[in-house]
């Protein structure tokens, strides 16, 4: 399986979830690595990356917050006994109740504090309904939010969106940009008087074992308050991707195809998004076209309870500053309407504000946002050199077969680097074993997606590379798509 941010020149795929991709784009606005985004390696050395993939754990991650057909996921309907769609009960439209001020914990204080500025929305359009969860960024009533939330999972290029306040107030909203690649949109309300916008922190300075307060409307249950802590920092997941299909997006300078396919004779792996009988992974939206193509996204992981409906609110700190967008949930299995799968099992993930915050002037300002492209091929990296060797000769031949990589991956081999791309002109060569994007741990071709994309076109990272087994540090300029 390739991605659509997973692919360069020629595409190239292996066994067992071992691929070859390169790292994405989407176009526009300057940016500077030193201000987005804010990541920074430990004191002790390079990041730590942490991976999910088949075989990780036996859970599928699923994005928290839809919807459609029928039966609404989020809560905004459920489907009755003669199969009409009929209001949920249970909203109140009402914030954080403190009936106790004075004996009020640090939790609830940070709870009050952040929840006037999380908006639940009700999206509609001929494709079923839904709903979802926003941060409300500035008093022009500019809210953050989840692509997957306002395309109805992909499948609406033109919703009707309502939201509500936590006062109770409901308006209309309008999309001002989506974008997903990283599975973030901005809506505009319609009502922008007396909006309490949302005090952002830091997701740089976050350390695992942090506070952390999950606000939304999981079930449409607006106002609802759950806390757990920082569970992993950096975790990269692959979901499925929220694009409404479109015939857009072609790359004209063949530096990324978007419309990669695997190579013939190469089976789909178990727990592909496009095998949802498959014994690993579900990569996709519950109720959508499970043949999405995966975006790779590095997220924060909580133990906060997150559930359908949470999508687009906020993970904020004990302070009440918010530092993650929720986006997705892991399950146990038995299906998003099987009863043991379809509620948080303590594994939730949220996009990090730095770089949310990041494409949200980008869709404000220009109605899309920019993603760095790389313009390589990579693989899992062996510590044996003549397995990545044949690797390389694999990808480099029509009918070649890569072997598998036996235990852990230590980089992203180069297989390949598209003519004309940044990883060319900065002298990229195939063998080349990148093992860190700005001291950020690099272990396959998901992660370096996920971490180049963050990225701003125009923007300069240093890539850590191991060449004929010396050490050594590159300078890439990034472009787009």
């Amino acid at each position: 399986m390739t991605s659509p941010e997973e692919a360069a020149a020629e595409p190239h795929q292996g066994p067992a979830d071992q691929r070859s991709s390169s790292s994405g784009a989407e176009p526009h606005a300057e940016g500077h690595p030193e201000t987005y985004p804010h990541h920074r390696p430990p004191s002790g050395g390079g990041a730590q990356r942490r991976g999910v993939g088949p075989g990780g754990f036996a859970a599928g991650v699923l994005l928290a917050g839809l919807l459609g057909g029928g039966a609404v996921l989020g809560g905004q309907y459920l489907l009755d006994s003669e199969g009409q769609d009929s209001p949920a009960g249970g909203s109140t439209g009402g914030g954080i109740e403190l009936n106790a001020p004075e004996n009020a914990t640090a939790i609830s204080a940070a709870a009050d504090a952040a929840a006037p500025s999380v908006v639940t929305l009700a999206v509609a359009g001929g494709e079923g309904a839904g709903s979802g969860s926003g941060i409300i960024l500035d008093d022009e009533g500019h809210v953050l939010t989840n692509t997957h939330v306002v395309t109805l999972g992909g499948a609406e290029a033109d919703p009707e969106i309502q939201v509500r306040l936590s006062d109770g107030r409901v308006t209309s909203a309008e999309v001002v940009g989506t974008d997903p690649l990283s599975d973030l949109a901005v809506i505009r309300l319609a009502d922008a008087e007396d909006l309490v916008p949302a005090e952002l922190g830091s997701s740089a300075d976050l350390n695992v074992g942090d506070q952390t307060i999950a606000i939304g409307a999981p079930l449409n249950l607006d106002g609802t308050v759950t806390t757990g802590i920082v569970s992993t920092l950096d975790r990269t997941i692959q979901v499925a991707s929220a694009a409404v299909d479109t015939e857009d997006g072609a790359d004209p300078d063949g530096l990324f195809d978007d419309d990669a396919e695997a190579p013939p004779g190469q089976p789909e792996q178990p727990g592909d998004p496009r095998d949802p009988e498959g014994d690993g992974y579900e990569f996709f939206f519950p109720g959508t076209n499970p043949t999405a193509q995966p975006i790779s996204l590095n997220v924060i992981q909580t133990d906060a309870a997150i559930n359908q409906g949470n999508s687009g609110g906020a993970l904020v700190d004990s302070e009440g500053q918010v530092i993650g967008v929720n986006v997705a949930i892991a399950t146990s299995g038995g299906g998003m309407f099987g009863s043991e799968g379809a509620g948080s099992i303590g594994v939730g993930f949220a996009i990090p504000i730095d770089y949310a915050s990041r494409v949200a002037e980008d869709l404000i300002e220009h109605g899309e946002a920019s993603h760095g492209l790389l313009g390589v091929n990579v693989y899992q990296a062996s510590t044996d050199p003549e397995v990545n060797e044949r690797n390389i000769e694999a990808f480099q031949t029509e009918d070649g077969q890569p072997v598998p990589v036996a235990g852990f991956s230590v980089g992203g081999l180069v297989t390949g680097v598209a003519e004309g791309s940044p990883a060319d002109e900065a002298g990229i060569q195939d063998g080349d074993i990148i093992q860190a994007v700005e001291g950020r741990r690099i272990e396959d071709a998901h992660n370096l997606t996920a971490i180049i994309r963050e990225y701003r076109e125009g923007d300069t990272v240093t890539l850590s590379v191991v060449r004929d087994g010396e050490p050594t540090e590159v300078d890439v300029t990034l472009t787009s798509m």
